[in-house]
């Protein structure tokens, strides 16, 4: 004997699948915004390498090699 599911139980199980899915994909979206603001303020709190170089380096740098 096949086994009939009802119409209202097809949809009862649909959107509750429906509903989960969209569950997980708001808390799946939230820890990763929480993740990027948090090594977003890492990077903030520490100190970018300054790369300058005086003139004055680089001159005494190309006549040293001659």
């Amino acid at each position: 004997m096949a086994r009939e599911k009802s119409p209202g139980l097809k949809i009862l199980w649909l959107w509750t699948i429906g509903t989960a899915a969209i569950l997980v994909t708001s808390v799946v979206r939230s820890r990763l915004r929480d993740l990027e603001n948090v090594l977003n303020a890492e990077q903030q709190q520490q100190p970018e390498p300054q790369k300058t170089t005086s003139i004055s380096d680089s001159d005494n740098f190309n006549t040293q090699d001659k």
